[in-house]
């Protein structure tokens, strides 16, 4: 492949629906909302299509040039084959509180490097960054309820995720239409 192939926004495009849909089964996983669907029916899609798939279009967007977009997605492709393979082991619920808050605090970070990316990618990143903060606070505290909640706000996030890869192939709007002027004011042209 010669670097002067454009991959950046192929790349972001196959890293959004990878997260999406991860963020969205981990999420409807955590909430319970479906029945007999839990958080580790979600360990298979978490560790290739999250993992795998994730870290290689970390790699591919490195090699276009798109170090934001890399970091991200290896970043978060790391964390998602990390939490697939640990899933289910034997691990005191402080030692996955802690690990949970060491990804929130990887969100937070890619929240807010991702100044540039878009408001949907920002919301994304941020209500990951908001759903693994509520979960460790959850594991940390023992409160099932609070991991609920944070299951939304991953369920969430992924749907941003989601739209935002979508928006891009079918050229969607991915921003509400507003005001061009603010009160009494016209726009000329």
């Amino acid at each position: 492949m010669d670097k002067d192939v454009s991959a950046g926004s192929n790349t972001s495009t196959l890293g959004h629906l990878a997260l999406g849909l991860t963020l969205l089964a981990f999420g409807l996983g955590h909430t319970e909302v479906i029945s007999g669907v839990t958080a580790a029916n979600a360990v298979s899609l978490a560790t290739y299509v999250g993992g795998v798939a994730l870290f290689v279009a970390g790699l591919l967007a490195y090699r276009a040039d798109d170090v934001s977009t890399g970091t991200a997605f290896a970043a978060l492709g790391a964390f998602w084959f990390t939490w697939g393979v640990t899933a289910g082991n034997a691990m005191s619920a402080n030692a996955q509180g802690l690990f949970t808050l060491l990804f929130a605090m990887l969100a937070l970070s890619l929240t807010l490097g991702a100044a540039g990316s878009g408001s949907m990618v920002r919301a994304s990143y941020g209500a990951l960054c908001v759903a693994l903060l509520l979960m460790a606070v959850a594991d940390f505290g023992g409160t099932a309820g609070l991991a609920k909640v944070g299951g939304w706000f991953a369920a969430v996030g992924g749907l941003l995720a989601w739209y935002s890869a979508t928006a891009a192939m079918g050229h969607l709007p991915t921003a509400m239409p507003g005001r061009a002027a603010g009160r009494g004011v016209t726009a000329a042209g």
